[in-house]
């Protein structure tokens, strides 16, 4: 079942109360009444335990599951009339104005989170006044955030112009959203109606997004297992080592590996599995002088002969 932001932490504020009422709850029965699976439900229990009532860590839920139950152990604690610090109050009124004015955001949320937003600068006196003259810019990110969230919740196609390290060139497409979710970045996943296949989009490489009329309807696809990571190569898969210099230590975040060892000077030694080692010749020709390929000695030479038939090229 596809489910974005929104909807998951409506789910968790009201799994916290369902909690309270159920010491004990077993694991099935509780997402079997919140229609979701046990996998999803462990997945928000995961995050329930860095909830709580202070910004300062105190006060936290203490939640956790045996597998088989759920036990929260401090429901009292937490249910005791909640405290604020100026500071808490400031950073909790600067982060609710923000959000208010995201793009694409629910009216219904807005307006809910205008009314909470005013019952708090009503009870935090003084620290109202000084949030007031603090602002908060958000990246492009969270207005594509928005966007798609909105495109999910309105089931409505989306247009993009993306950027693809792979081919280094922006791309434009027509994507179904079926979720969003964190894994390091923020992604969407999505079904491309130019590849006619599912994608995976970071949404920091979204330069341009575009809520379209048509309706999405992505066919039926069974959502993947992410708890290993977003990529998971094969332990068959041919193992790649790549060197490179501070100029090139980019390539650890845009490409999934198995370890970075630094090097003299602030260099990188990267290792990789990938199924089609080949593709990562574009990759050494992107490098330059910033870095090779090691090995396997067949891709280093492929690797090589590409670059001098390119420099050759230039010179006709």
């Amino acid at each position: 079942m596809a489910t974005n932001a929104l909807d998951q932490t409506r789910r968790m504020l009201s799994l916290v109360t369902y909690l309270r009422e159920r010491p004990g709850a077993r694991v099935a029965d509780v997402a079997r009444a919140f229609g979701i699976t046990e996998e999803q439900l462990i997945a928000d229990l995961d995050v329930l335990p860095l909830c709580g009532t202070s910004f300062r860590g105190g006060d936290l839920l203490d939640i956790d599951t045996d597998g088989d139950r759920i036990w929260w152990h401090n429901p009292d604690d937490v249910a005791a009339p909640l405290r604020i610090a100026a500071d808490e109050a400031t950073a909790l009124l600067v982060a609710a104005r923000a959000v208010a004015t995201l793009p694409g955001l629910r009216e219904s949320d807005r307006q809910a989170l205008l009314r909470a937003t005013a019952k708090l600068e009503a009870a935090a006196g003084e620290a109202a006044g000084a949030s007031s003259r603090l602002s908060v810019t958000f990246e492009s990110e969270g207005g594509v955030f928005a966007e798609v969230d909105r495109a999910i919740s309105e089931r409505r196609r989306l247009w993009l112009r993306y950027y693809s390290p792979a081919r280094d060139e922006l791309t434009e497409r027509e994507v179904d959203p079926i979720r969003l979710f964190a894994v390091g970045h923020t992604y969407m996943e999505a079904w491309c109606r130019h590849s006619e296949a599912r994608r995976t989009f970071r949404l920091d490489r979204v330069a341009e997004i575009r809520l379209l009329d048509e309706r999405a309807d992505p066919p039926p696809v069974e959502l993947r297992d992410l708890s290993e990571g977003l990529v998971q190569p094969s332990a068959e898969d041919p193992e790649v080592v790549v060197e490179v210099g501070p100029g090139g230590r980019w390539v650890a975040e845009y490409y999934p590996h198995d370890s970075a060892e630094e090097l003299p000077e602030g260099g990188l030694r990267i290792t990789l599995r990938t199924p089609d080692p080949a593709s990562l010749r574009r990759l050494a020709l992107r490098l330059g002088r910033d870095g090779r390929i090691v090995s396997p000695p067949e891709l280093a030479e492929s690797a090589r002969r590409a670059a001098r038939e390119a420099l050759a090229g230039y010179g006709e």
